[in-house]
């Protein structure tokens, strides 16, 4: 069992999957449903401080990068996409904007997306990392619902 949690900890740790298809994959596997819920936040929320204070540096050096390069700016224009969508619709509620935008289980809009356009809009440490959070727990609510509903109805038809 710590080994299906140990990979709900690491899914929930790789960009655009994040703890939306961590939840998922442990409802799958009938793990308990709360467990499981903390185990994908701790997980999504791991890489946000090296996001927040490294990701944009290194997109940039690697922008220009023969192999890398297309992926890196790929990334780095989604951030700035998503920062200028943000603030752009947010004017001053910046931290409500970036809490529903990590929080609304779409595809592209998880922990590492947000925080990327936070840091890219140079919104303040503490209140980027603590909105992502209350995004991240939304997420989970809202997937922990949908994931044990569905594998829930199957199981109950199966």
């Amino acid at each position: 069992m710590f080994g299906k949690y140990l990979i709900v900890f690491f899914v929930s740790m790789v960009p655009l999957i994040e703890l939306r298809g961590a939840i998922p994959y442990s409802q799958a596997f009938e793990l308990p449903l709360l467990q499981s819920y903390i185990v994908a936040i701790l997980g999504n929320m791991v890489p946000v401080p090296f996001i927040y204070f490294f990701a944009r540096k290194v997109l940039i050096w690697g922008a220009d990068k023969p192999v890398i390069g297309k992926f890196f700016s790929w990334c780095l224009e989604k951030g700035e996409k998503g920062g200028k969508k943000l603030q752009e619709k947010a004017g001053r509620g910046l931290f409500v904007a970036l809490l529903l935008f990590v929080g609304v289980p779409l595809p592209g809009t998880g922990a590492w997306t947000g925080t990327l356009a936070a840091s890219i809009l140079d919104m303040d440490f503490k209140s980027s990392v603590i909105a992502v959070m209350l995004g991240v727990l939304l997420a989970g609510i809202i997937m922990g619902v949908i994931s044990a509903g569905a594998f829930g109805a199957l199981r109950a038809v199966f």
